[in-house]
């Protein structure tokens, strides 16, 4: 069974195929993202909002989140030490 966690405005992840939960201000990360809006690797979940959070997925998607990475960890339970 998938553990599905909510991303913001209705929508919903898999939060088993989360490889890591970025911060979306460093060059790196940003590269990363127009990299991947160029080979249409990314989803856009923030609903015209800021993006706060880029998660890398195991199938090499990368999801924007309008929510913090601390708000997403915690839905995972990724700050607690767990396997998210």
């Amino acid at each position: 069974m998938h553990t599905l966690i909510h991303i913001g405005f209705g929508n919903m992840l898999n939060a088993d195929k989360i490889i890591a939960i970025l911060q979306p201000d460093s060059a790196p990360v940003k590269r990363m993202v127009q990299h991947g809006k160029e080979e249409s690797l990314v989803v856009d979940a923030t609903q015209g909002r800021k993006t706060k959070a880029v998660l890398l997925m195991e199938n090499n998607r990368i999801v924007l989140s309008a929510l913090t990475p601390e708000t997403l960890a915690s839905r995972t339970g990724a700050e607690n030490g767990e396997k998210a």
